[in-house]
């Protein structure tokens, strides 16, 4: 994450703190996140260089017009500074720093079938103490790959507890 995309976030984050707005603006610019990440074509749009900046902001109020005044201000002037690129960095900047203030990490499950709610919470509880966290925000990903059991990414750290995963431990066991 650039120096850029940090300060930005840490502005609004310390607005929005001072302004007990901590979770719509999480939840807002998750959604930004999302939309930028989602949809190539949007993000190239933004970063047109022959497309006036203006018309860049006209855009970004359209899509965005249901994001509070700061959000949207603070998109406006990565706009206004030809910075397009770091939308995306800014809003994860951010929700890094919400995460941090929280005690929370941020976690990708892969398991065969849909997590139901017990399951991710007690995945959450057992897996957060491992990261010195309080709780995991679990985003869920189905892959059919894994055969059965769970892969757990938190940050760089994976731990794999997976059928597939532990086929291919017993294979190198094996051969060694």
């Amino acid at each position: 994450m650039s120096a850029v995309a940090k300060r930005y976030a840490l502005a609004l984050f310390q607005l929005a703190k001072e302004n007990n707005q901590l979770d719509q603006y999480e939840n807002e610019l998750r959604e930004v996140k999302k939309a930028l990440a989602d949809n190539d074509n949007f993000k190239n749009l933004l970063k047109l260089p022959k497309l006036p900046s203006e018309k860049k902001k006209e855009i970004l109020k359209e899509v965005f017009s249901k994001t509070s005044t700061y959000v949207l201000n603070t998109l406006m002037l990565l706009c206004d500074a030809h910075r397009e690129e770091e939308m995306e960095a800014v809003a994860a900047s951010f929700i890094e720093l919400v995460n941090e203030e929280r005690g929370i990490a941020e976690a990708v499950v892969y398991s065969i079938r849909p997590l139901t709610a017990s399951e991710s919470e007690a995945i959450s509880s057992a897996f957060a103490k491992k990261v010195g966290k309080t709780s995991l925000n679990i985003e869920n990903v189905i892959d059919s790959n894994i055969l059965g059991g769970v892969k757990v990414r938190i940050g760089n750290r994976i731990f794999d507890g997976s059928l597939q995963g532990k086929l291919n431990r017993l294979k190198r066991d094996l051969i060694s």
